[in-house]
């Protein structure tokens, strides 16, 4: 399992067209084959966001890049920007819920 992180700053004035396209197409992008999980994540600031997505593999990741979805949904997000976006690749190493001991 691969877990991708990407991290986008936006002008304050597109913060809530952003907010709109992701409550828009959440569940498509959760349901693309592979997706295991979704998160959206907002800093104190407002204006800095994260997702977390988990995927079964970095081939169903590249599918999702490669579908309908993202085109349509990457343009609308990114003409918002205020810096370059970050994103990382990373496979899951450690989970340990609550109760669990390292």
């Amino acid at each position: 399992m691969i877990v991708r992180i990407v991290k986008m700053v936006f002008r304050p004035e597109g913060v809530e067209e952003f907010l709109t396209t992701f409550e828009k197409f959440k569940s498509d992008i959760r349901n693309q084959p592979g997706c295991l999980h979704l998160e959206l994540l907002q800093q104190k600031d407002g204006y800095t966001f994260f997702t977390y997505s988990y995927w079964e593999s970095e081939k169903e990741l590249n599918a999702y890049r490669d579908s309908e979805t993202f085109k349509t949904v990457w343009p609308l997000t990114k003409k918002h920007f205020d810096a370059k976006p970050e994103a990382w690749t990373t496979e899951q190493m450690v989970v340990l819920g609550k109760n669990e001991v390292n």
